[in-house]
């Protein structure tokens, strides 16, 4: 067992200044469910945790307003998957946070946390003899020479093809979701498309977080597409597994059945979140159809490269798309 230091401000206020006084290695403890993980294997090693479980100010959400929805960092993935206007307004949504883990995780997760999930992949977790630039920098990536059959295909570099593990931020992505932080020099606000980023050569840096800042609420505008809208997650079991593929997708459609509103956005299969405006924009105007849907997905994956054993990916996200897109237009109502 390492030694660590423990502390549970009570304000937010104080949770930053135990962030910033604590200083490199100091981790922020919400539901603990990948952190506990990661420490046990030795990936995460923290010198400090900051206990922010107790706030209330990040234990709420509120999906009434007529313009956003606004979640708490600290809400349970568990409570919100089940709250019944983001049932029946944004599925999507609830969708990808009831479609994620085991319940008993689902009820300890948090928002936030699960924005910031770190990657499944084995070398990562294994650590040596496994070269990962995510651990160590600058030491190569073992899935390029290796099994690498659940690396991502898109946004891959010569550095990491690890394929972000998460859904609710690829569901988020799809509607606009802005993040609201706190840190020492005062609030800000960022883009959920502007959190995470592609690995490149610093895949160690999996995120536009400073080590001083919280993720305090989520904010999703409200949009007539997100009553059309689905979230299609294909993987090795029915449940408890991470996606091989996975889309959020939303569309409104006018009385002639065009559509008016498009996004799609892919989990799985590629290093980050990411959303294909490409594809979006293909569908706009036109009838969607099984035809103009697989189109969709075809462009999605423009530009995917395959390693050794993940080739399989493309098609299957070619099919993800178009099959999250049938699920959404089903479901559009005026």
């Amino acid at each position: 067992m390492r030694e660590f230091a423990y502390t549970a401000p009570a304000t937010l206020g104080q949770a930053v200044e135990a962030l910033a006084h604590g200083g490199p290695g100091t981790r922020v403890l919400a539901g603990g469910t990948t952190l506990y993980d990661l420490m046990k294997l030795g990936v995460e090693r923290p010198r400090a945790l900051v206990d922010v479980r107790a706030l209330p100010e990040l234990a709420g959400f509120d999906t009434s307003g007529p313009d956003e929805l606004v979640f708490g960092a600290g809400a349970r993935m568990a409570d919100v998957a089940e709250d019944p206007v983001l049932l029946r307004d944004h599925p999507a949504l609830a969708e990808s946070l009831a479609k994620a883990a085991s319940p008993q995780l689902r009820h300890m997760a948090t928002l936030g946390g699960n924005l910031l999930q770190r990657t499944r992949c084995p070398y990562f977790r294994a650590g040596p003899p496994y070269p990962c630039g995510k651990r160590v920098p600058g030491s190569g990536c073992a899935a390029r020479h290796g099994p690498d059959r659940g690396q991502a295909v898109l946004g891959t570099s010569a550095s990491c093809t690890a394929a972000y593990p998460g859904d609710w931020a690829v569901a988020l992505l799809a509607f606009d979701a802005r993040l609201d932080l706190l840190g020492p020099a005062g609030p800000r606000t960022i883009a959920l498309s502007d959190l995470h980023r592609v690995p490149g050569s610093t895949p160690q840096y999996e995120h536009t977080l400073a080590d001083d800042e919280l993720i305090v609420r989520i904010r999703v505008p409200v949009t007539a597409a997100g009553r059309g809208s689905a979230y299609h997650k294909v993987r090795d079991r029915e449940s408890f597994a991470f996606a091989l593929a996975s889309a959020a997708a939303a569309v409104a459609l006018d009385d002639r059945g065009t559509v008016v509103d498009c996004r799609i956005a892919l989990g799985g299969l590629a290093t980050r979140p990411w959303r294909v405006p490409d594809a979006e924009r293909s569908l706009l105007g036109s009838a969607l159809t099984g035809e103009s849907a697989r189109r969709a997905g075809e462009i999605a994956l423009t530009g995917a490269r395959a390693g050794t054993h993940n080739g399989f990916k493309t098609e299957l996200g070619v099919r993800t798309v178009a099959e999250a897109l049938r699920v959404a237009a089903g479901r559009w109502t005026r």
